[in-house]
């Protein structure tokens, strides 16, 4: 097929099809009129698929022949080329071919096409003319296959997904550093940054007191504790006249004028700077420092202070102790746990004005340490046990003169000291006038020889190993030699058979001494030691005496006489209740304690320290030891057969303890008069506390004190806790000689 011709197509009369503005041309060889000229071309929008408005298409002869319109075959310099060519009749070539389509109404539309190639028409750069679509072939009128072409392929650019993570990456690490710049610089360097412009500005300094830990009982009522108080203090410099301003004062602070005008004289410190700041008094109560405030003293102020309060003024006293007027502890509970009742006090520094601006200075420097208030404890002494301990003591120590007495009453199964009283005592609210010897806690600082009382220990390290039963009796002579010493008994058996219950009513020197002999010197240290002697209880309160035994290596000939009745060792009246209160436990010791809990300041309540425990006797052994002291408060055969702790029984209920007369040592020497005690356990079938009195007095008359005092207590004690009356028709029998 020949090439077609790159010259437009002309029509029969030689003119160019679509040349004209607006005639309508008819073709030749189909008979149908011409479809549009160039006028119908400029009417074609962009996009290339506008349909000519106007007058409808007429129909072929043919009746619904469709009209074509061809392309141009070639490019040519006509100007009109982007615009779509209209064509009318003729065969297109294949693949550029379009259709007619009938229009509703029976009128027919004209159906444009593109080129394939890739022609870009003037009004859309971006979009492709899309392809025609092909159509059938007419016979008479072959055309040449134009070859298709493919769209140009757009170049191929980077991904720019990757930048866009990279980018983002650094971004947030950038933000990252700043961040921890920032923090960084508020929180460690904030003091360096902060204090960097401090220099040569005027600065005050508050100091906040930290509230001291308050001393609780074992049902949480207070017997020390901390209140808010003021303190008054002077600047001398400031003071106009400092005998009118302390004439003032005076009746407020119940201070002398004389002294608050040698407190407000000027004076310089060491450095030679004159003295700015003079305490005139501490512990003031509120009201009376806005009284004083009120009065507007010239160089006279108050601030926050605290006071130590102790409601029941020598209730404990020796046991709580006192505070220094900077609440520091100077004695008893209050000095051994300083440091735990002491909170930490904070620290106020913010910038101030200068001159009379002193005053402080809105958005300036101000730093605050907030203080930490001081932990609690919570001891194991019941108040209104304690209260009667003291008023018994008291009174009965009020029949002698220059005496020292000492109470204690300790819970056997839990080793809780439940009372711990000391005579002569103070006022821990005002302990400006006591002596040191009225402060002392006898019952841990007083040290004696405990006398008979220590016969329960030998007695009961006989019965543990074997040595004795309880119903040995053997002949007990009024005397007996050891060493060079002789020991006799006050009241003597004349060589009578005796039982060891016996033995014990009467407190007999000869037959303890002789059990002694069988157990031997080095059991009954060892014994000593189990029960307690020779160490410190480890109780709670400060400076608490260690006592003494006799070593193995420093016993004499009278040793063996002197050890096993109670002399020749040194102990506390603290450490003998505790001895029996092991008897009293089924042989069990445990380690008495005055600490039940620590309060935190955040309100945590931590228990005190597990008290320590260990086996000394069986509870066979100890049981049957307690039957056989009960014979000290209950033989009575008549003027001459008493046995000595007759005084100590309570009505109603089944007793078993042991009197004593042991001596006092101060200073290595031996104190005038003697020391009375009685230590004893209730119910004895099953005992539940035990009471220690222990009574010195150098005319003697402690014998007459402490069973009695026993008695009361003991008795207090077991209606204070409701505990059931002993059945006393089932009260053993004791037979002291027996045949």
């Amino acid at each position: 097929m020949p090439p077609r011709s790159e010259e437009p197509r002309r029509d029969p009369t030689g003119s160019r099809r679509g040349s004209s503005r607006g005639g309508r041309g008819a073709d030749p060889r189909s008979g149908e009129p011409g479809v549009g000229g160039i006028s119908d071309a400029r009417a074609y929008t962009p996009r290339g698929r506008t349909i000519r408005e106007g007058g409808a298409a007429r129909s072929a002869p043919t009746g619904g022949a469709e009209q074509r319109r061809t392309p141009r075959s070639s490019r040519s310099g006509d100007p009109f080329r982007p615009a779509l060519q209209v064509l009318d009749g003729g065969r297109a070539p294949a693949g550029r071919t379009g259709r007619r389509e009938a229009a509703p109404g029976g009128r027919a539309g004209v159906v444009r096409t593109v080129s394939a190639r890739g022609v870009r028409e003037p009004f859309d750069d971006d979009e492709p003319a899309p392809r025609r679509r092909p159509g059938p072939r007419r016979p008479d009128r072959p055309a040449a296959r134009r070859p298709s072409r493919k769209p140009r392929r757009p170049p191929k650019l980077a991904d720019p997904r990757r930048r866009l993570r990279l980018g983002t990456l650094l971004t947030l690490t950038l933000f990252a550093a700043i961040g921890i710049r920032l923090v960084f610089l508020q929180t460690v360097d904030t003091p360096a940054y902060a204090d960097g412009g401090l220099p040569g500005r005027p600065l005050a300094v508050v100091d906040l007191p930290a509230p001291r830990g308050a001393i609780y009982d074992r049902t949480g009522a207070p017997l020390a504790h901390s209140v808010e108080a003021r303190y008054v203090y002077a600047d001398p410099t400031r003071v106009k006249d400092r005998f009118a301003t302390a004439r003032l004062l005076s009746p407020l602070l119940g201070v002398p004028v004389s002294d608050l005008a040698e407190k407000m004289k000027p004076g310089k410190l060491p450095t030679g700077v004159p003295s700015q700041f003079e305490y005139l008094a501490r512990g003031v109560e509120v009201g009376k420092a806005k009284q004083i405030m009120a009065l507007d003293l010239a160089g006279i102020g108050t601030h926050r202070d605290e006071r130590r309060e102790v409601p029941g003024g020598d209730l404990g006293a020796n046991l709580i102790g006192f505070v220094s007027q900077d609440m520091n502890g100077l004695e008893g509970l209050e000095a051994k746990y300083d440091d735990l009742l002491q909170g930490q006090a904070g620290r106020k520094t913010y910038e101030i004005g200068r001159g009379d601006l002193a005053a402080p200075i809105p958005g300036g420097y101000s730093q605050t340490t907030l203080p930490k208030p001081g932990s609690s404890l919570t001891l194991t002494i019941d108040r209104d046990l304690q209260f009667q301990t003291q008023r018994i003591l008291s009174t009965r120590m009020a029949q002698t003169r220059g005496s020292v007495g000492a109470a204690v009453i300790i819970d056997v199964s839990t080793g809780d000291v439940l009372s711990q009283a000391s005579y002569p005592t103070y006022d821990a609210a005002d302990p400006d006038g006591s002596r040191p010897t009225d402060r002392e806690d006898a019952a841990t600082s007083f040290v004696v020889d405990p006398g008979s009382i220590h016969k329960a220990i030998t007695y009961g390290a006989a019965l543990q190993e074997g040595v004795i039963t309880p119903d040995t009796a053997f002949p007990v002579p009024n005397t007996i030699q050891k060493g060079d010493t002789p020991f006799q008994d006050t009241h003597p058996a004349n060589g009578r058979k005796m039982s060891i219950p016996g033995m014990l009513a009467f407190s007999s020197n000869v037959g303890t001494i002789e059990i002694a002999d069988k157990l031997g010197r080095d059991r009954l240290i060892d014994y000593q030691k189990r029960f307690g002697l020779g160490q410190p209880t480890g109780e709670g309160m400060p400076g608490e005496a260690s006592g003494r035994l006799l070593p193995a290596a420093e016993w004499s000939g009278s040793s063996y006489g002197s050890v096993p009745i109670g002399h020749s060792v040194d102990a506390t009246p603290l450490q003998m209740a505790a001895a029996y209160a092991a008897i009293a436990n089924d042989g069990t010791y445990v380690q008495p304690h005055l600490i039940k809990e620590v309060i935190g300041p955040d309100g945590k309540r931590t228990p005190g320290p597990k008290p320590v425990t260990r086996s000394v006797l069986s509870p066979a052994n100890a049981a049957a030891l307690r039957t056989m002291l009960e014979a000290v408060t209950t033989v009575d055969e008549g003027p001459y057969e008493r046995a000595t702790g007759l005084a100590a029984a309570v009505p109603g209920y089944r007793v078993a303890g042991k009197t004593g007369t042991g001596l006092r040592y101060a200073d290595g020497k031996r104190q005038p008069g003697d020391v009375a005690s009685f230590i004893g356990m209730a119910p004895a079938e099953h005992p539940r506390y035990v009471v220690a009195v222990f009574v010195w007095s150098p005319g003697g008359e402690g014998g007459a004190v402490s069973a009695p005092a026993f008695r009361e207590m003991m008795g207090y004690t077991l209606r204070h806790y409701r505990v059931p009356s002993s059945a006393t028709s089932r009260s053993p029998k004791f037979e002291v000689f027996p045949r």
